[in-house]
């Protein structure tokens, strides 16, 4: 909900237009679209059709967050010829934007040039923007930031709580058929995958089926989405897999799957090189990253006490940019 004052120069002028000089990004159909829902207020009383205001009139517009967002300007162009980032969705106390492989999110030891955080914090002119959770530098796709300490605790407090669902896509070798079947939140049927990860200092990460000492469970779900027939070495199948984290380790996906013996496709650290060279990219060279995306946000029913209650049963989905040479063109999952 936004609201305004209606200001003397704006006396006698119908609710519409004065809305849209307040609120640039706002359209005539949206604010139609609210009178007829009786979503707009003046003075603390419901309007249905578009009236002329007054000076001094308190104006209420009961419209969704996003209706408020602005377009954002294009980002510019990385090295890699895309921008660094897309926002996706935008309300006064998150930003969610689509993140380019390659990009750090956060610098770190030896990380070379702007990390993701620092490019936002400088678009947004807003220093006190912060990561909400990460994601590997050669993984694209969904990262949630928040605008302020508060923002930043309630959005943290959600992850911890399972309230923010987060799904992958990816391509993998093989068709993989490990784990049980689960139902989950949103009543997809996926399988679940248990195992133990065992975290160095430094380094890649270990998965065990029987814990060791120090290791961390892990929780992993997915399911098939579509079989790429004949198109690996001697003919093997390549699988674009859909997989929800229900644990949130290093590399977890990338090291589980390679666990199994479906590495990810054009991931060097878990899988073998010898197998990624078979591929090209669209351009026809080599494939330079893990063909692993961040593509689902699923937000579960928000208690009204958190700042994000407003995102309660929302779900903010992309598209993954693979750079694979297919015999298809992914779309959303269904």
């Amino acid at each position: 909900m936004k609201s305004f004052t209606v200001s003397a120069d704006k006396d006698g002028k119908h609710v519409i237009r004065v809305a849209i000089g307040e609120f640039d990004m706002l359209t005539p159909a949206m604010l139609q679209k609210a009178l007829r829902r009786k979503d707009i207020r003046i003075n603390g009383k419901r309007i249905g059709e578009d009236c002329p205001v007054n000076t001094g009139d308190h104006v209420e517009l009961w419209l969704p967050d996003e209706c408020f967002v602005k377009s954002a300007p294009a980002a510019e162009p990385s090295s890699t010829g895309l921008s660094d980032y897309k926002v996706v969705f935008e309300n006064d106390r998150l930003v969610l934007v689509n993140k380019r492989q390659g990009l750090v999110v956060h610098s770190g030891r030896g990380t070379e040039g702007p990390a993701l955080i620092d490019i936002i914090r400088k678009d947004q002119k807003n220093p006190a923007v912060d990561l909400c959770h990460r994601i590997d530098m050669n993984t694209g796709g969904l990262v949630l930031l928040a605008k302020g300490k508060e923002n930043l605790e309630h959005a943290i407090d959600l992850f911890k709580q399972n309230l923010i669902i987060k799904r992958y896509r990816c391509l993998v070798r093989g068709v993989p058929s490990q784990g049980e079947p689960c139902v989950c939140a949103d009543d997809t049927i996926m399988k679940e995958i248990r195992a133990f990860l065992e975290k160095p200092s430094r380094g890649d990460v270990y998965i065990h089926d029987v814990p060791k000492e120090g290791d961390l469970p892990i929780i992993t779900r997915y399911r098939v989405l579509k079989i790429i027939s004949g198109i690996g070495p001697d003919n093997e199948d390549v699988s674009e897999l859909e997989v929800e984290l229900v644990t949130g380790r290093t590399h977890q996906i990338r090291a589980q799957f390679a666990h199994l013996g479906h590495q990810i496709l054009g991931d060097g650290n878990y899988g073998r090189n010898q197998y990624n060279r078979h591929f090209t990219s669209k351009n026809g060279s080599k494939v330079r990253y893990q063909q692993l995306f961040a593509t689902t946000l699923l937000f579960a029913r928000i208690p009204k006490e958190n700042h994000h209650t407003g995102l309660s049963l929302r779900k903010f989905s992309i598209v993954p940019l693979y750079d694979v040479d297919l015999p298809f063109t992914p779309g959303a999952a269904k």
